[in-house]
């Protein structure tokens, strides 16, 4: 008979993910409490424009203009609260895991280049030029794809309504998370009738990060193997 022994090594301490918890609140909160006028000035500054790849001549004055750079700080905008909060709760959920899986720095750049090619997406699909693009959904959904591929079998807790009562319940993480998928995939086309949504970004999002994490973890398997002399 085999028994597990627990391990006395400590995990690693995980402070990518409070970190970005308090930028994205406090970038929130120093847009929120200024004056009208600066508030408009750094939207217009820092959020990422669309139809910036209208044509290879319009794409490289984006990218002249700063717009590349726009990709990353237009995470860190948000419109209202909601949009705020729904960002958050969803970066602990999954980005607390998947932090402790790849260590805070794959974690953080999996964040800033999820974010920025899940903008750059929306950029290329809105076809109006000039809208602003802002909010860290592109990159939370990146960390719903590495989450769903670092942890193919887990389980998440959902909380259903039955009659008077509410029920707590494990659902495979995979069946969840392929649902909103599916749902972003159908918000793409349907989405623009419904809100100003980026269901595009979400998607890219979603794809680079399973794509990255894959890559990490069998990045990180092929080291474990060489330190064990396999």
């Amino acid at each position: 008979m085999f028994i597990a022994v627990p391990s006395r090594q400590k995990s690693p301490l995980r402070w990518a993910t409070p970190l970005l918890f308090a930028v994205l609140w406090l970038c929130f909160t120093w847009v929120m409490l200024a004056p009208d006028g600066e508030q408009r000035r750094l939207l217009l500054e820092w959020a990422a424009l669309s139809g910036g790849l209208a044509s290879p001549e319009a794409w490289r004055a984006s990218l002249q203009d700063g717009n590349s750079l726009r990709l990353a700080s237009a995470l860190f905008l948000h419109a209202d609260w909601a949009h705020l909060l729904g960002n958050l709760v969803f970066l602990l959920i999954f980005g607390l895991p998947a932090e402790r899986a790849m260590g805070p720095w794959r974690f953080l750049l999996l964040f800033l280049l999820g974010g920025a090619v899940a903008n750059l997406a929306a950029v290329a699909v809105i076809d109006t030029p000039d809208q602003l693009i802002i909010g860290a959904s592109g990159a939370v959904s990146a960390l719903i794809g590495a989450y769903l591929a670092l942890f193919p079998g887990a389980r998440l807790g959902l909380v259903l309504p039955l009659g008077l009562f509410l029920q707590f319940v494990k659902v495979p993480a995979a069946l969840l998370i392929g649902i909103w998928a599916l749902l972003q995939f159908v918000f793409t086309f349907i989405g623009p009738a419904y809100g100003a949504v980026a269901w595009s970004a979400h998607l890219a999002g979603f794809a680079f990060g399973g794509a990255f994490a894959l890559l990490a973890r069998a990045g990180i398997a092929r080291r474990l193997r060489r330190s064990r002399g396999y």
